[in-house]
């Protein structure tokens, strides 16, 4: 009689099946998106639209993002408690995102956002806190879950699950401002949210894992390996000097480094560009939003899709030195040819080749900042990385918002240019002296 039992009867378990977890990483990170795509894409061009000063709309996306520049003060809470009847992660993603959605419901003491933009910054923050606190759960849940070989493709997936929320939040929701109310969009966005959080409660990332708490935990209906069948009861002394080894080994140092100076320099020349559009080309903020939120999100999730691909194929350190010659030949390229933008074929061109740069990028490092990090602090490690990531953005939309006070969007993409050139020729010389990196698959 065998001891080990062929499965679970429960058919929702991440670290049995591989068609749930794409599907449950996918949706985890459209939850992330949606938010994303209503503040810093809808409600942004909206405010810009309004003649809101660009230093208030930089300073309002920089408020709504600098939540993610702090989630990796939850990095060593989350590996640190990690004993539950209900999974090693799962408690939680599950308690982050039902304080998130009373963060949301909160938005619907929102009368006119265009006069309280200081307001709709703090509760979308606060949203923002929770969000955070949910991100870098699924980040440590995926890093337990994933196979090494899958990573690739399951970033790509967990990235278009984000380009794909944020591309239907800009889109759905800067409709739902304009033709209906504010009060609408945020109801609706919170019903979506609503309706997400009650699918993750029936996922399990393990077979002997209980769907409530207060039950306990079976037997282990399979032989896993010890690190996924439960937490380790480690102490925060020994995750802290772990965590600190792992960060500021010099290798790490520098590929993070130069990996944050190529996101930063995408988000500096987005920024520019959608409000060069609106404000010297005449676009619609709703056309924006819209072109955003469908032919960009789209092109954005195939980029994602095919990018993950790669990634496993020809190694995440080969295609981040192609993606990076491609940021660079666009960024100045593109740039140089400024007096074409007022043709509006051209213009859109543009934009749509920018919906190329992150999900390509992401897809490229996310694998290779997943290997640097140490076992037993992987989470806690990760979700720094991932804090530095978000910064990035913060840090393009609030530098954006008072350049443009002083410049114009073509200077500041040329910037970028330079920046992205800069982590190019850094990565090239960090995967040089350190083959151990290029040798990643």
């Amino acid at each position: 009689m065998s001891t080990i039992r062929s499965a679970s009867a429960f058919p929702l378990i991440l670290s049995q099946s591989r068609p749930l977890r794409y599907v449950v990483f996918f949706y985890l990170y459209l939850m992330q998106g949606l938010p994303a795509g209503f503040s810093l894409t809808a409600i942004a061009n909206f405010l810009t639209a309004e003649h809101v000063a660009p230093s208030r709309v930089g300073s309002f996306a920089a408020v709504v993002g600098l939540p993610w520049a702090f989630q990796f003060i939850w990095g060593p809470f989350i590996d640190r408690y990690q004993q539950s009847a209900m999974g090693r992660r799962k408690p939680w993603v599950l308690g982050a995102q039902l304080l998130a959605l009373l963060a949301s419901f909160g938005l619907l003491s929102i009368r006119n956002p265009t006069n309280e933009v200081h307001t709709l910054g703090i509760i979308f923050m606060i949203h923002s806190i929770f969000a955070s606190v949910q991100d870098a759960s699924v980040d440590a849940m995926a890093i337990t879950v994933i196979p090494s070989h899958e990573r690739g493709r399951l970033n790509a997936f967990m990235r278009a699950g984000f380009l794909v929320g944020t591309g239907v939040g800009a889109a759905a929701f800067s409709q739902l401002l304009r033709q209906y109310s504010f009060r609408d969009a945020a109801l609706t966005q919170s019903v979506c949210l609503l309706t997400l959080t009650l699918i993750t409660f029936f996922i399990k990332e393990q077979p002997n894992d209980r769907l409530l708490p207060f039950l306990k935990r079976q037997a282990p209906v399979l032989s896993l390996p010890t690190d996924q069948n439960q937490g380790s009861d480690y102490s925060f002394k020994w995750l802290f000097a772990e965590l600190i080894r792992g960060i500021f080994a010099r290798r790490n140092i520098l590929l993070v480094a130069a990996i944050i100076v190529a996101y930063v320099s995408i988000s500096l020349f987005l920024r520019s560009y959608n409000y060069h559009l609106i404000q010297k080309l005449g676009w619609a903020d709703t056309s924006l939003s819209l072109l955003t939120g469908t032919f960009g999100m789209v092109v954005a999730t195939v980029v994602a899709l095919i990018s993950g691909y790669l990634a496993d194929r020809i190694g995440p350190p080969r295609l981040l030195i192609i993606i990076l010659l491609v940021m660079v030949a666009y960024l100045v390229g593109f740039n140089l040819l400024e007096a074409t933008w007022q043709n509006r074929t051209v213009a859109q061109t543009g934009l749509v080749a920018l919906y190329f740069m992150d999900p390509s990028l992401s897809a490229a490092a996310m694998p290779l900042l997943m290997a640097i990090c140490r076992p037993g602090v992987e989470g806690s490690q990760f979700t720094t990385y991932m804090a530095f990531v978000n910064l990035s953005d913060i840090a393009g939309s609030y530098l954006t918002g008072h350049a443009l006070a002083y410049t114009q969007a073509p200077t500041i993409g040329l910037v970028a240019g330079a920046l992205a050139g800069l982590s190019l020729i850094v990565i090239w010389l960090v995967l040089r002296r350190y083959t151990d990196l290029s040798a990643i698959r």
